[in-house]
C-alpha cells in the first residue's frame, strides 16, 4: 500500500517556480509593515481592502479558507501602544473584516482574536494584528486528527477574489471606513 495523496493543483505553479527566487526586496522586518508601504502590490500579497490607517488581507497560512488579519500600517507591539484613535480605527476595520467574512462565507461562526507578544502566540510580535478565523461545524476533522494535516479547500487568490467581490458589493456599508480596494500594480515602465 503507498503513501496516501492530497490533491493540491495550485501548488504547481510553486513547484514550475521553486527555483526562480524573486529579487531581493527591503523589508522592514514585518510583511504586515511591508504590505502596508507597498500598495501596487495588494493584488499579489492578497490585500482585500485598505482605510486611511490600515489594512485588511489574506492569511497566507490559514487555519481555514478565509482567514483573515486586519492590522495598521504603523507597526505597534502592543494594543495600548496605539492611540485611543488608532485603537478605534482598528476595531473599525475588524468590523468592517468581520461584515466582509459574513457576506462572502456565511460562515456559522468566527473565531476574532490577537495574539499579543510571542508568549501568547504572536507570530510577529513587533506587528500587533487581529485574526478573523471563519468556521463550520467539522472543518476540523479526523485528517487533522489522525493525520496532523489540516486540509484548506481554496486557493489564496480564489478566496481573494470571492472576498474583493464583497467588498465591491458592500461598499456603501463600509464606505468611508474602506478608501481603495486594491489595484493592480503598475505595467513596467518602458526602457
Amino acid at each position: 500500500m503507498g503513501p496516501a495523496s492530497l490533491n493540491a493543483p495550485w501548488r504547481q505553479a510553486y513547484v514550475e517556480n521553486v527555483d526562480n527566487k524573486p529579487p531581493a526586496t527591503p523589508t522592514t522586518g514585518s510583511f504586515l509593515a511591508d504590505d502596508w508601504l507597498t500598495p501596487h502590490h495588494d493584488l499579489a500579497n492578497h490585500v482585500i481592502a485598505r482605510s486611511a490607517k490600515g489594512l485588511i488581507l489574506l492569511n497566507r497560512y490559514p487555519y481555514t479558507g478565509g482567514h483573515l488579519l486586519v492590522a495598521l500600517g504603523e507597526p505597534r507591539p502592543t494594543l495600548l501602544d496605539y492611540s485611543p484613535d488608532d485603537r478605534a480605527h482598528l476595531w473599525a476595520l475588524v468590523d468592517a473584516a468581520t461584515m466582509i467574512v459574513q457576506h462572502a462565507l456565511s460562515p456559522q461562526g468566527i473565531n476574532i482574536g490577537l495574539n499579543q507578544g510571542r508568549a501568547a502566540g504572536a507570530g510577529l510580535p513587533q506587528h500587533l494584528h487581529v485574526h478573523l478565523v471563519p468556521r463550520w461545524s467539522g472543518d476540523v476533522n479526523f485528517l487533522t486528527t489522525i493525520g496532523q494535516v489540516r486540509v484548506i479547500p481554496t486557493a489564496l487568490d480564489a478566496m481573494a477574489a470571492r472576498y474583493r467581490a464583497s467588498v465591491a458589493a458592500l461598499a456603501p456599508t463600509l464606505s468611508p471606513l474602506i478608501l481603495t480596494p486594491p489595484s493592480p500594480a503598475p505595467p513596467p515602465a518602458r526602457g
